[in-house]
């Protein structure tokens, strides 16, 4: 298995109302999708009627094939593409989860992660309630087939109430489709549309976690899903409610610095525009005299083009990344050193030979990866190597649907900068200021942020699943 020294991705979602081939738009939305979620994906359809579902472990491209797709054929779908942040990485817990109860049948795709489910889930098991799966996205299920409230959307906007942490969600049932984002607007989940034609007498309504999904399936963003809100699209038009009182805005800010594409439009702003701002604001902060500057493909790239139009030092792409790494690999008896991430990358040595680069990343987690990356530049002939981080250091976990190490495998919650300089064996290294993050981001213009992972300041009460074990009746 090939571990990467990065936060993982969260997870994709995509839904589709009122299309002839529904399925097939899900499927194309789920694949713009996949940087966002490599384990597993699935796609739930209906033709108003019935439902039918496909979901696997594995990349998009390989799961759906023409065959798969063929009997999912209907008017509505949602599609969930996987990395696991709550539950193990199984396919009991791929998404998205069908189910039948009393409120008829509904399926769910959730992005985030829900830091009040284990005490939810206890609670209910408590009271009889039989989960399928580990995953917390289950735990809305419940609270919706158990809720008092007679109508679907009463029922959903009820379960949303009791639920706390980061929830961008696209529902089914067979003849609607809904979409909610938590109240304090953690993740993204966008609105679009793509116009009738060929005969067609309704526009089809889409949702996805990026709109680059959009992009592909001809479909025009019209506006994000508001935090706190539910929307429900069925026959008879769309709307629109709010199921709560509103919260301060705390929008994941590492969406602009590493997760989403630079293509995409996140929390209503260009990925392209902040990430071009983050590395002139860091050439600002942190010039340095240098030939190169180098990005670490490809979560480098576009802060590396702010730096170096900032700065003046010529941008060349010296680190040559191999798009085709599998999952696992088979390494030669003969160890060669820092394998792995010569799988990846390859520096191009008559670019480095004898220069002062400057290599820009968006982020340093464990600094393993960093570590052995300095060392191949500098094995390629490079004369110095200065390190910029276009972010500040992370100090903190996420709670809130990303993948994060504990506090004690973060780099920068252990040791200063000086310190991890020293150990990632580079000339000089800089991280990004909080404020400088902030400006080259618009905080407060569109949308305020969460900073946590860098402050610890987190906007709800987190609750710690290894508090609650410890404190569980054994």
């Amino acid at each position: 298995m090939l571990i990467s020294d990065k936060f993982h991705d969260e997870c994709g979602v995509v839904a589709i109302f009122a299309h002839p081939e529904a399925e097939k738009l899900a499927y194309l939305g789920l694949h713009a999708l996949q940087h966002r979620g490599q384990e597993s994906a699935g796609i739930v359809s209906s033709n108003g009627l019935n439902f039918h579902q496909h979901k696997a472990m594995g990349l998009v491209a390989d799961i759906f094939t023409e065959e798969v797709l063929t009997p999912l054929r209907g008017s509505l779908a949602i599609g969930h593409t996987r990395y696991s942040t709550a539950g193990d990485s199984a396919l009991l817990n791929a998404q998205p989860i069908l189910v039948q109860s009393n409120k008829g049948a509904v399926a769910l795709a959730h992005n985030g992660n829900l830091v009040n489910a284990h005490l939810i889930r206890q609670r209910l098991e408590s009271q009889g309630s039989i989960f399928q799966t580990n995953s917390d996205t289950e735990v809305i299920v419940h609270l919706i087939a158990l809720s008092r409230e007679h109508t679907l959307p009463e029922a959903i906007s009820d379960a949303l109430r009791r639920v706390e942490g980061a929830f961008s969600l696209v529902m089914m049932s067979s003849d609607r489709i809904f979409a909610a984002r938590d109240p304090h607007g953690f993740r993204p989940l966008a609105m679009g549309r793509i116009p009738a034609a060929d005969g067609h007498t309704r526009d089809t309504v889409v949702f996805a976690s990026e709109t680059c999904a959009f992009d592909l399936i001809g479909a025009e963003y019209v506006r994000d899903v508001k935090p706190g809100e539910l929307v429900v699209v069925e026959p008879e038009g769309i709307t629109s409610r709010f199921y709560t009182t509103s919260a301060a805005q705390s929008s994941c800010i590492f969406e602009h610095v590493y997760f989403s594409r630079p293509d995409s439009v996140v929390f209503g702003r260009a990925v392209q525009t902040s990430r071009e701002n983050l590395g002139r604001q860091l050439a600002k902060e942190s010039p340095v005299d240098a030939d190169l500057v180098v990005p670490v493909p490809d979560s480098g790239v576009t802060a590396a083009v702010g730096y170096s139009a900032e700065s003046g030092i010529p941008f060349r792409f010296a680190l040559i990344r191999n798009h085709y790494v599998g999952r696992t690999f088979i390494e030669p008896r003969q160890s060669v050193r820092d394998f792995g991430v010569r799988l990846k990358l390859n520096p191009v040595r008559s670019l480095l030979d004898g220069k002062r680069v400057v290599m820009i990343d968006d982020s340093i987690v464990r600094g393993t990866t960093s570590r052995k990356i300095v060392r191949m530049i500098r094995n390629a002939g490079a004369r110095e190597v200065h390190m910029r981080i276009s972010c500040p250091p992370t100090i903190s976990p996420c709670y809130y649907g990303v993948d994060t190490p504990s506090k004690k495998q973060l780099i920068a919650a252990n040791k200063s900068i000086d310190q991890i300089r020293d150990y990632i064996g580079a000339d000089s290294l800089a991280y990004l200021s909080l404020e400088g993050l902030r400006k080259a981001c618009g905080d407060g213009q569109l949308t305020s942020y969460c900073t946590a992972c860098y402050t610890g300041n987190y906007p709800t009460e987190i609750i710690d699943v290894e508090d609650i074990q410890a404190a569980a009746p054994r």
